[in-house]
Formats: structure tokens, C-alpha cells, sequence
């Protein structure tokens, strides 16, 4: 990738400031989400993102990322580095400025960053705030820079080092362990934040290195977008080569990818900039505005609908469907719904993309008739299934019952009628069912015991779901309908929480269930409503205290924190005879001090056992499901539940020695 560093467009003059610093500190939720491990991982993205903002200014073509031994990260560009010169508002060096002040960067005039993913311009002095140490190593001017900072505050003054005729930024950093106690750099979370910008931006090149595994790989896209439709298409049957086209107007740019499969559900990625917009936003209502309507009037043109047939609906023509949108807005022009930049708010956005969209894929069907009309035949088909679930539901069910108008006889309700109040316990088998009916606290917790594992709604049509009896009922206990009828704001349950035994079966449950709602209800997932719950594997009686372990780790824990070890127990078989292996998972395993239960199903737990350590608000662990990479999570979903047997193999056999059977 060609580029061209225009140093002279971006000066100390550019840094502008707008608050303080000290606010990060006492409130580092407000600037990074959290201190959790995706607030931990925010620092690295928010410096990686200003080496990105380099290369979309064509100035920067190489990122280097590594992970130190020791637990610091270094972030390097070869863009043309951050100002040097001395900020003659503020009388110190712009470097300073942008690196300990809130909002004091070059991004806000759209001046030296026509095009960035950052609108604030605090990503670099939050990271700053926010780790015990920091050294930022600047090329530029001919000469190398250095400043160290500890807390947000400079510990040297810039130094001006040896000469150079190279230009870059070096950003080296200790996360504090103040804010984030021992959380710990994730590569897989780090590897997926660099491959899916090298997508959005092409001919980047990544480097990536983690010297603590002696792990270094590159991450380079020619294709750009069309990479990561064709990544998410890597397990499914396409239909067409990628569809991609590109285009300008006024100050926006807009690039399109899309491919249909054989696929039931639809994958539609969008950016603004290299902001994901996982909410879509204006850029998305224009594309599949555009799509619905230039494929009915190629169906209408062509005999594929006839004139007294109803329209192709949105849903029919995006059954299949994989899709990438990119748009690119002047950074100062940038608009989103709120915080969060999940929305996109620009109406200049979708008209662009709405005429850019129709023109370019009206043309691609006139001139590929054959890909047109696999195309066209895998959406009549979608619209077959459309209606024939419309029928099914009606045959199966009262009209308006899956909106809840008769709620399933399974279904114990809670009294609560306020949704953000209410959460529904799903729950594999009668037996825990009963258990969880009789612990649960009635006024706000419902609980729906389904039985056995339900239909692998990955390859299902909707008319097949709704026959499906453990489906129909928990499609009515939701209240929010499915398909074309659904309506997300008639939700029940703010709070769904999926519990099933700690065993093969139960994870398969629990896997089955996760593609039901990320298909059918992704609206669920989205929105930070659906959550594994984690019962206990142990418990664990040491004198008159009895306790509760989650895994093996905290068995063993446990249990020397009280000067015992597993090595020391006598294990009764099922026939009562002892056998003087170290623990059965059946029946209790005893000594003289202590007595260990490993619970198979959540059936062995009495009700008070289930409320005390699986359901109770005060103590009880839950797991919240979101996705963070909807193509890795399609991808995933594809593998694992789809008819192509060869890639669901090879994960096994890649994977076969990390897991944890428990048969």
C-alpha cells in the first residue's frame, strides 16, 4: 500500500484541547466501559486505532503490535508521528498535550484526519490515565522523540534523541493494575481486533507478536471487506461469486460486499469508518431498501413473480444473505444515535447508499443471469417458507397465542409484570424443573423445564420451529412472537437465563438453545437479555460447614485453604463397595473430615440447594452472552450445527485435546 506522509498538513497548531484529565481515574467506566477484561482490552484498540486513523489518512502502511513478557503492550506505526512542536496556545509540546488532555487531538476540524475512527479524541490520554507506566517514542522532524508518563502524568520532558530520517509513532504501556487488578492480555481477543481491521481497511499490513508464547503471525487483506465475506462464507454452500461494488458522493465513500448461500439465516456487517455499527444505523436501512426493491423488480421483469403475486418481502430477500457495508464520513460530519457509536445517524447516509446500492446490483443481475437466478430461486424459496409458517402457525396455534395471549401449561410465571424486573429460568428436565419451581423466588423469577434436546434449529424453517412443541412453548413464554410477526418491545423477560447439567447432554442443550436465539432472536442476544446460568460441580461438607465448588480448581482450593487434599479420600462405587479411587462421580466421596458430592444433573439438588447456589441474585453465578465478532460467531454456529460434516470434524480433532468430558 502507496502511501504518502504529508507532515506538513498536520502540525503542533492541529492539537486542540477541550477539557482536563482527571475525571478518567475516579471514572474509568465512563471512558473505556468497564475494568473488566473488555474495558482492559479497550486500551490497546483505542491506541491501535490511531495508528489505523494513520493509514486511512495515507500516511501509515505497517502496524506492529506486541505483547511484552512482562505485561506491557507497545503499539507501532509507520505513519508520520504525533506533533512534536510546542502548542503556541498551550506553551508545551503537542505530544504532551494530546497524551494528558481529554479530548486534545488532531480529528476534531478534519483538517490533518479527513477520515478516523476516533470522534472525541481521547483514546491515547485515557490509556495514558490509566496505566502505571507509559513511554510514547515519536520519529519525526528528522530526529527521535521520547516522554515517559506514569498515571497520566509526565515523569521526563520530551526528550530529543538520536537523528532519523524514518517517521513513526512508538506507544509502550503498563495497564494498572489499580484499575484493572490481575486481568491479563487475551491473544485471541487482541487477534481479533487486528484481523478485523486489516478487513476494513486493504492493503494494511498487521504485525502481530506475543512473547510470552513466542507467537507472531501477520494479518494482511488485499480484498479488504470481500475478505471478510468470504471468511464468514468459509463453511457454507455459496450460490454467486462476491458481489462488490464502490462508490462516491459529495465527501462519503461507500464499498459493498455481499454473496448469498444456502443458509437460512442472514449476516449483515456494517462500519462507519472503522467503527463497528452493531446496531446498523442509516447506512444499513439504505442497503436493504435498495436490495428489497431491485430484486422484485428483477423478479417482476423477469417472470419470476407473476403480477398477481404478492412482493418479496426484506425478510425473503436477505434469507442467505452475506453482506459487508463500509461507509467512510468526514470525521467532523460523523453522526451516531448515542455513545456508544452502535447506530449510525447520518440521513445523508442512506440515500447514498440506497441509489448506490440498486443501481450497481440491478446492473450485476442483468449481466449474470445465472447467478441471478440461483439467486432469485434461493429467495422464492424463503418466500415459500415465509408463508408456509404463516400457515403452520395459524394450524398450530389460536390466532395472536404466540404473542403470549395463552401462555404454556409448562410455564410457571413469575408475579412481576414489569419486564426489566421478570427473568425466565429455561431448564433441561422435569426433575429440575420441579426443583427450580419450588426454590425459585416466585415474585420475579418464571421457570420453563424443557424436555430432552430440542430441534437443531440451525437448517429449520420457521414452520418447522413452531410445530416444535418445546419451542412453541418457549416462542409463547417470550411473548414477542417470531418471524415477521415479532416484536421485540413485547418481551417478557429482561433477564433469560438457560440452565442445564454440567454434562455432554447438558452442554449440547445449551449449545442448541444459543442457536435458536442467536438465529431467531438475535434481538435477545443484542440486547444483553440472555445468560448461562453456572450451578456448582461440588459440594463439598468439611465439619458442620458446607460449601460449594464451580470447577476443580476451587474443589482443590477449597479444600487445602482447610488442610485437605483430594489425594487423601476413600471412594465408594455404586454397589457400596470401596474401590480407593480418589473420587466417583456419582456418589459421595468421604474421609474422616470431609465429604465431597459431585452433582451429575441438576435434579440432585434439593430446592434450597438450587436457589442457594444457582438462583439467588446474591449469590449465584451467571454468564452474559454477547457477541463481540458477529462473522467469527456465524462462522461458529455454521460449523458446529450445519449439514457440512468436514469442518465440524476437524474442529473436534483440533480441538479433542482440550476438552473436559464428563460422560
Amino acid at each position: 500500500m502507496a502511501t504518502s506522509k504529508k507532515t506538513s498538513d498536520y502540525g503542533a497548531s492541529d492539537i486542540q484541547v477541550l477539557e482536563g484529565l482527571e475525571p478518567v481515574r475516579k471514572r474509568p467506566g465512563m471512558y473505556i466501559g468497564s475494568t473488566d477484561s473488555r474495558g482492559f482490552h479497550e486500551l490497546i484498540r483505542e491506541i491501535m486505532d490511531n495508528s489505523v486513523d494513520e493509514a486511512l489518512a495515507g500516511r501509515a502502511s505497517e502496524i506492529w503490535i506486541t505483547i511484552k513478557s512482562d505485561g506491557k503492550a507497545e503499539v507501532r506505526d509507520n505513519g508520520s508521528g504525533i506533533p512534536v512542536g510546542i502548542n503556541p496556545k498551550y506553551k508545551v509540546s503537542a505530544l504532551e498535550l494530546a497524551m494528558t488532555h481529554l479530548h486534545a487531538g488532531g480529528k476534531f476540524d478534519g483538517k490533518a484526519y479527513k477520515i478516523s475512527g476516533g470522534l472525541h479524541g481521547v483514546g491515547a490520554s485515557v490509556v495514558n490515565a490509566l496505566s502505571s507506566w507509559l513511554k510514547v517514542e515519536v520519529k519525526r522532524d528528522g530526529f527521535f522523540w521520547t516522554q515517559e508518563y506514569e498515571k497520566g502524568i509526565p515523569k521526563t520532558k520530551l526528550t530529543k534523541g538520536e537523528p532519523t530520517r524514518e517517521t513513526g509513532t512508538i506507544t509502550i504501556f503498563m495497564p494498572d493494575k489499580e484499575m484493572f487488578g490481575d486481568v491479563e492480555w487475551n491473544l485471541k481477543t487482541i487477534e481479533d481486533q487486528v484481523r478485523f481491521r486489516a478487513y476494513l481497511v486493504a492493503g494494511l499490513i498487521f504485525h502481530l507478536k506475543d512473547e510470552r508464547d513466542d507467537y507472531e503471525k501477520t494479518f494482511y487483506f488485499e480484498g479488504g471487506i470481500k475478505s471478510l465475506v468470504s471468511h464468514t462464507n468459509h463453511n457454507k454452500k455459496v450460490l454467486s461469486d462476491i458481489i462488490y461494488f464502490k462508490g462516491e458522493h459529495a465527501e462519503m465513500e461507500a464499498e459493498i460486499a455481499l454473496q448469498y448461500t444456502d443458509a437460512l439465516s442472514e449476516s449483515i456487517e456494517s462500519f462507519a469508518n472503522v467503527i463497528k455499527t452493531t446496531d446498523g444505523g442509516t447506512h444499513v436501512t439504505g442497503f436493504r431498501m435498495a436490495l428489497t426493491r431491485a430484486i422484485n423488480d428483477y423478479a417482476r421483469k423477469n417472470g419470476f413473480l407473476k403480477e398477481n403475486e404478492e412482493p418479496l418481502t426484506g425478510e425473503d430477500t436477505r434469507e442467505g444473505l452475506t453482506a459487508a457495508i463500509l461507509i467512510k464520513i468526514p470525521t467532523e460530519k460523523l453522526q451516531f444515535e448515542s455513545q456508544t457509536k452502535a447506530k449510525l445517524n447520518n440521513p445523508e447516509a442512506q440515500t447514498f447508499v440506497n441509489q448506490l446500492t440498486k443501481e450497481r446490483l440491478e446492473t450485476y443481475l442483468e449481466e449474470n443471469p445465472i447467478e441471478a437466478r440461483r439467486i432469485l430461486e434461493k429467495i422464492l424459496l424463503a418466500a415459500r417458507a415465509r408463508l408456509a409458517a404463516r400457515a403452520a402457525k395459524d394450524a398450530v396455534l389460536r390466532k395472536g397465542a404466540l404473542e403470549g395471549m395463552t401462555l404454556p401449561g409448562k410455564l410457571a410465571d413469575c408475579q412481576e409484570r414489569d419486564p426489566a424486573k421478570s427473568e425466565l429460568y429455561i431448564v433441561e428436565g422435569d426433575s429440575a424443573g420441579g426443583s427450580a419451581k419450588q426454590g425459585r423466588d416466585r415474585k420475579f423469577q418464571a421457570i420453563l423445564p424443557i424436555g430432552g434436546k430440542i430441534l437443531n434449529t440451525e437448517r429449520a424453517h420457521l414452520d418447522k420451529i413452531v410445530q416444535f412443541e418445546e419451542l412453541k412453548d418457549l416462542i409463547i413464554a417470550l411473548g414477542m412472537g417470531i418471524g415477521e410477526t415479532k416484536n421485540r418491545d413485547k418481551l417478557r423477560y429482561h433477564r433469560i437465563i438457560i440452565m442445564t447439567d454440567a454434562d455432554v447432554d447438558g452442554e449440547h442443550i445449551e449449545t442448541l438453545l444459543l442457536t435458536f436465539f442467536y438465529r431467531h432472536f438475535p434481538e435477545i442476544v443484542n440486547n444483553n437479555n440472555l445468560y448461562i446460568a453456572l450451578p456448582p460441580l461440588y459440594k463439598i461438607q468439611i465439619g458442620k460447614n458446607t460449601h460449594y465448588a464451580y470447577d476443580d480448581e476451587e474443589k482443590d482450593s477449597l479444600l487445602k485453604r482447610n488442610g485437605h487434599t483430594a489425594t487423601t479420600t476413600v471412594a465408594n462405587d455404586e454397589s457400596g463397595r470401596e474401590n480407593g479411587e480418589p473420587e466417583t462421580p456419582t456418589t459421595p466421596t468421604r474421609t474422616k473430615s470431609f465429604n465431597i458430592q459431585r452433582y451429575k444433573g441438576l435434579g440432585e439438588m434439593n430446592p434450597d440447594q438450587l436457589w442457594e447456589t444457582t438462583m439467588n441474585p446474591q449469590t449465584r453465578t451467571l454468564k452474559q452472552i454477547n457477541v463481540e465478532d458477529a462473522s467469527e460467531a456465524d462462522r461458529v454456529f455454521t460449523m458446529l450445527m450445519g449439514e457440512e460434516v468436514p469442518p465440524r470434524k476437524r474442529f473436534i480433532q483440533t480441538h479433542a485435546k482440550l476438552a473436559s468430558l464428563d460422560i
